[in-house]
């Protein structure tokens, strides 16, 4: 759907919601119909996998072969002494590496966005996981956008795009009807996550 192209009554009409935002019911059943607002996540890494891992690089594999022709030409404490660097390698790497993970999952945990709806006509404060398509987002100062949204009103927006269009300066953004065709960087009347 090319939502850029409509006016906003057209937007809300096609949404079924208005500009007094969803019920609490309403947005519950959206809720459980289109599932919760977030990216897919990447499967997480088990400690296993981050351990063996440890074991891909070029130079390791160099090292384990040298080990092995040590032990094929009778060298038994050469072969021990790169294994056990080896193994201590992987020992290191799988601390640092499991411990950043389980840093990297804290954060996100820390960091769960909130963001401003209009429900039932009330401003509320919800985690952005519980946005559903018709819900009124009221974006302020300094947030992050926490949806694809069609803007309906706005006064001096300015976003960074910059990941999506590659500008290196805040894009202004105005409300208004688009024609087909527009494009991603041109889309004056939405704002992208």
């Amino acid at each position: 759907m090319t939502w850029y192209s409509l006016s906003p009554p057209e937007v809300l009409k096609r949404l079924k919601t208005n500009i007094q935002g969803l019920t609490q019911e309403e947005a519950q059943k959206r809720l459980v119909q289109y599932g919760e607002n977030k990216l897919e996540e990447k499967k997480p890494v088990t400690p296993w996998q981050i351990f063996f891992n440890q074991f891909k690089s070029v130079l390791i594999a160099i090292l384990l072969i040298a080990s092995i022709a040590s032990f094929a030409i009778g060298e038994v404490t050469d072969a021990f002494t790169i294994l056990a660097i080896v193994i201590l390698n992987a020992i290191l790497g799988f601390t640092q590496e499991f411990k950043a993970e389980k840093a990297l999952e804290a954060l996100k945990k820390m960091l769960a966005l909130k963001a401003k709806v209009i429900r039932a006509g009330v401003p509320v404060s919800i985690d952005t996981r519980f946005i559903v398509p018709g819900d009124i987002v009221v974006l302020e100062i300094g947030e992050k956008v926490p949806a694809d949204l069609y803007l309906l009103k706005v006064e001096s927006l300015q976003i960074d795009e910059s990941v999506l269009t590659g500008e290196s300066v805040p894009v202004s953004k105005e409300t208004g009807v688009l024609p087909q065709g527009t494009s991603l960087a041109e889309q004056k009347n939405m704002a992208f996550t």
